[in-house]
């Protein structure tokens, strides 16, 4: 009896520690993920609940028969031996039936929610503006080292850092980049897609829901990359119009010499969040163009240096803090 209360003591004091180390990375922020709040991303999220659940409908009864079969054919159990068995038709049918059964629902959801969320033409947002009856938002989107620039090509106006949506319009992106490949994703609203120099992609989201939401680059792209993410306002239309109109007041301007200038690598470390009051018409497509025909914007030597500084004298206020 002694000896069974000290292992009961013990084990937990060797157990529980690396568990909880284990846990100390965990996060509740990184739960927006489970919180979808566009239709992308509830139909991504119904998808993978669905891969999930069937998933789980194999693996928990596989692993409760592979332990009751440990415990019955045990030595001491109560199972029986037979020598002359070889075949059976039940468990042939069980063990090529299931899997072919399986396999054919995952290959179809798998075909459907490709159409639902393909980027160029996702039926469930076809379906959501024919429902609505109202024309989508366009949104032309240029990423820079190291910000992204979103154009309104209907209203003429650009921000810099802050994407502003109406909630339950459509939105419809192309993007393209200014240098190297880079990846858009707004996790609560809307998939990853990459972002090329050159080159044109698309991408499709409707926020279902106001509020404020977090995008980022998920593909490194150089030494500002940290700072690389942007904010997404999900506002009502009424609150959409204001803003476009406050937009339009604003004294910048951005023309094809102004973008030469705007698209230099700049880290900003502090938000850089403009507002360009109007926009050359077709800059988008004369980006990708120039960037066609080799144009670069390559980074200053005094910058990197700078973010060096930068990066040391935080690391250094951080060592310090920890004292």
């Amino acid at each position: 009896m002694f000896i069974k209360m000290k292992r009961s003591k013990t084990w937990p004091r060797l157990v529980l520690p690396p568990i909880l180390l284990m846990l100390g990375g965990c996060s509740r922020s990184g739960l927006f993920l489970l919180k979808p709040e566009g239709l992308i991303s509830h139909t991504f999220y119904h998808y993978f609940l669905l891969d999930v659940g069937i998933m789980l409908l194999i693996i928990i009864p596989t692993t409760l028969l592979a332990l009751w079969a440990m415990w019955r054919y045990r030595k001491g159990g109560n199972g029986s031996y037979h020598p002359r068995w070889s075949h059976s038709y039940a468990i042939e049918a069980v063990v090529w039936g299931i899997p072919l059964v399986t396999v054919g629902v995952l290959s179809y959801l798998s075909v459907k929610a490709i159409y639902d969320v393909n980027p160029y033409n996702p039926e469930v947002i076809t379906k959501a503006q024919r429902a609505a009856g109202g024309d989508p938002v366009e949104v032309d989107v240029i990423a820079t080292d190291w910000r992204w620039l979103f154009i309104y090509p209907q209203q003429h106006i650009a921000s810099v850092d802050e994407l502003v949506v109406p909630v339950g319009t459509p939105v419809r992106f192309r993007l393209t980049s200014t240098s190297v490949v880079n990846d858009f994703i707004i996790p609560q609203l809307v998939g990853m897609i990459d972002v090329m120099p050159g080159m044109r992609t698309k991408q499709a989201m409707v926020a279902d829901k106001a509020g404020t939401y977090v995008g980022y680059s998920a593909d490194y792209s150089g030494a500002g990359l940290s700072w690389m993410h942007f904010q997404t306002k999900a506002v009502s239309p009424t609150q959409f119009t204001q803003w476009v109109a406050h937009a339009k007041s604003s004294p910048q301007r951005l023309t094809y010499a102004g973008f030469n200038r705007f698209a230099r690598p700049y880290i900003a470390v502090g938000g850089d969040q403009q507002i360009f009051g109007h926009v050359q018409s077709g800059l988008f497509d004369h980006v990708v163009m120039e960037v066609m025909r080799g144009k670069v914007w390559p980074t200053p030597m005094a910058m990197t240096e700078n973010m060096v500084n930068y990066m040391k004298k935080q690391r250094a206020e951080q060592k310090a803090g920890d004292y």
